[in-house]
């Protein structure tokens, strides 16, 4: 771990998921190492993801409010990426405890502190994207997520709005994120490790039938995939000058849809063998909240960012560089 120093802190919670250790890692890799992490680790090997980058200190969330009293003099940003991501998720309760009301609560205290907050919103909040994808304050209220998941990061959105603090706060409204350090996710794990897995085991990739055969042929369901290294470049950028002064929701996305046909052809170059691509029923239960077609619409990020922060992994590269990982069991 990192020694204590002068700096102020950047607090980032879900620091073991996903997103959270790649951005710890891309910031080491900026020089920056005086970071508060939070997490719940419970049962599991999510601690890994941890291993050998620098920090200063690791807490619990559940012990994270009690620990920014009176401690705000000493914390730059809070970057908030910790909630539950499970899109299956039926307890609202939990959710609106896990996602709302912390979230608000974190928001709220920061915004009161004058600390840079930056959250971890959703491209679940866009439902089945009759409204669009674009990351349009004014235009919240009318977006219908088709989950729970999706609703909860979307009260926080309407509340934030709402209470007037959506200036004042950065929402970033991810989309299909995927690559190294999502092995703990199990079933919310991303389909590129999902059919990577099975390839190399069954020598097949099953990818879904087509729920809207009028619209989309069987693998030709279109997602905005965008590489883990690339999200977090984006999402560190909301840290620096000038753009550290910025408020509202944000989408991070490639801009340009890949169909499953696509990616599942890209693994098979990628694995080098003779692996069968394969068509399989969509359980009823997931085609009542399947996304046929996501796409970030990009203009507002591009009007305010350098062109260097645009994502630089095509989906092909980004399945090239995952597989060295994947291959090796390997973190990043």
């Amino acid at each position: 771990m990192a020694q204590l120093n002068d700096s102020p802190y950047i607090v980032i919670t879900g620091a073991a998921g996903m997103i959270g250790s790649a951005l710890v890692r891309h910031l080491n890799d900026q020089g920056r190492s005086n970071l508060i992490l939070v997490d719940d680790l419970k049962v599991g090997d999510k601690w890994k993801n941890l291993v050998g980058k620098s920090f200063v200190r690791l807490i619990s969330r559940h012990n994270l409010l009690a620990w920014l009293q009176g401690r705000a003099q000493d914390i730059e940003a809070v970057i908030h990426l910790g909630a539950c991501s499970d899109t299956t998720e039926k307890d609202g309760d939990y959710l609106l405890k896990n996602n709302v009301d912390y979230t608000i609560e974190l928001a709220k205290w920061a915004v009161q502190h004058h600390i840079r907050f930056i959250y971890a919103s959703s491209a679940a909040t866009y439902g089945d994207g009759n409204q669009g994808f674009v990351d349009d304050e004014r235009a919240l209220i009318k977006l219908m997520p088709l989950n729970l998941y999706g609703y909860s990061k979307h009260m926080v959105d309407l509340f934030l709005q709402r209470e007037g603090l959506l200036p004042y706060v950065v929402g970033l409204k991810y989309f299909n994120v995927f690559g190294p350090n999502e092995y703990h996710k199990r079933h919310m794990a991303s389909m590129i490790l999902k059919m990577t897995s099975i390839a190399r085991q069954d020598k097949k990739i099953s990818l879904f039938k087509s729920n809207d055969p009028l619209r989309f042929r069987d693998g030709e369901q279109v997602r905005d995939m965008i590489y883990v290294k690339d999200a977090v470049k984006m999402t560190a950028a909301f840290l620096d000058p000038p753009y550290c002064h910025l408020g509202g929701i944000y989408n991070i996305g490639r801009g340009q849809p890949v169909t499953w046909n696509h990616l599942a052809r890209a693994l098979v170059r990628g694995l080098e063998g003779t692996v069968e691509i394969e068509y399989v029923e969509m359980p009823p239960e997931l085609s009542k909240q399947y996304q046929n077609y996501t796409c970030a619409d990009m203009n507002k990020f591009y009007s305010v960012f350098p062109s260097q922060l645009a994502p630089s992994f095509t989906p092909d590269d980004a399945i090239s560089d995952y597989l060295t990982y994947l291959l090796t069991g390997q973190r990043w």
